[in-house]
């Protein structure tokens, strides 16, 4: 009756919310009421908002590090992708709370403006990561270091130099994008036939294990600034715990909807030419760890990085989009994030 007298009207049908959409849209209200609950309690906010950030980062951010591995592995059961990310992960954070007199960060939330624990929480921090859940559910690649980060910034001149080295990686990765492939697309398309050996399975997993270890050097801030700079053992495991069960998760569903960021890109589903972005993603990511501790936008960098590579192909004939649909996808990925990045900034000044 209702569909009939919408039909009658000439509404459209899709205004009917889909079944999976209903449940995302009750646990978003639901999310949001219990961050209004928990913000005047510090000691349960932190970690409310630590799960939220936990989730919400890993779902969003699995494109970077984790898209073209999983993208390239969708052959593989997924528990033995969990054990392998989930087993890097636990050594990257380990080696860094044991080394760090109990930061996770890698000393990224050592960097002036940031340096201190929060001892109490405004909503929109408690609440930044459901809006990036909202913005992930969109598929849109925002910047959670923008997002969760900024929030917590105890002065404007921390979140300006945030933003100068984020765009610095950027262009960084858009030129090294654009150029690598400008000289090797050629040969790799003509060279990258057929079926990829073992070999290159297991020089990607080196690659893929490498780079999430280096992203999770620069990224862990992001999930770990609601906690105590110093965590203590069981403050560890928890956060630890959180983040590792949330891998499996990400795992099981193959990525979730960000995925199609990466998968509908040239050829990222072949092992050759994930290697090879990931190896640089890897590079630059190492280089700016080296650079300074200021914390900085990895998704930036990876934007950056594929609209370069797509760039590239596509004036070489190379890959699996024409030049208007590789600038149609690098607008359309700038566009998003640039939207995350007004969201983070209102979020930072609320």
């Amino acid at each position: 009756m209702p569909k009939n007298f919408f039909n009658k009207f000439s509404y459209p049908t899709n205004l009917w919310i889909h079944k999976n959409e209903r449940r995302f849209l009750s646990f978003t209200v639901a999310a949001f009421l219990l961050a209004m609950f928990v913000t005047p309690h510090p000691q349960i906010g932190m970690w409310v908002g630590f799960i939220f950030a936990a989730y919400a980062a890993v779902a969003n951010d699995s494109i970077q590090t984790l898209g073209t591995f999983i993208a390239s592995n969708q052959d593989k059961k997924w528990w033995m992708l969990w054990i392998f990310i989930g087993g890097i992960f636990l050594i990257t954070v380990g080696y860094s709370w044991f080394n760090f007199d109990g930061d996770v960060s890698h000393g990224r939330l050592m960097a002036k403006g940031f340096e201190k624990s929060p001892t109490n929480f405004h909503f929109l921090q408690i609440a930044a990561p459901i809006f990036l859940l909202i913005l992930t559910r969109l598929r849109m690649p925002v910047s959670t270091t923008f997002i969760l980060l900024t929030s917590f910034a105890a002065a404007p001149a921390a979140v300006g130099k945030v933003l100068a080295k984020s765009m610095s990686g950027y262009v960084l990765a858009f030129f090294m994008g654009f150029i690598i492939f400008m000289l090797i697309s050629k040969w790799a398309k003509k060279k990258f036939v057929g079926d990829a050996k073992f070999a290159w399975t297991i020089v990607q997993w080196i690659t893929s294990g490498t780079l999430w270890s280096v992203w999770l050097m620069q990224d862990a801030a992001n999930i770990a600034v609601y906690l105590p700079r110093s965590m203590s053992f069981m403050q560890f495991m928890g956060f630890a715990g959180v983040v590792f069960v949330g891998l499996g998760l990400l795992l099981y569903f193959k990525g979730g909807r960000i995925q199609k960021i990466v998968t509908e890109k040239s050829v990222v589903t072949d092992v050759r030419f994930a290697t090879i972005i990931d190896f640089i993603y890897c590079i630059i990511l190492f280089y700016f760890k080296l650079y300074s501790q200021v914390p900085m936008s990895t998704t930036w960098v990876f934007i950056g990085l594929l609209g370069g590579r797509e760039f590239a192909m596509a004036l070489r004939n190379s890959g699996e989009n024409s030049t208007a649909t590789a600038v149609k996808l690098f607008i359309k990925d700038f566009f998003y994030a640039l939207i995350g990045l007004i969201i983070s900034i209102a979020i930072a000044i609320g």
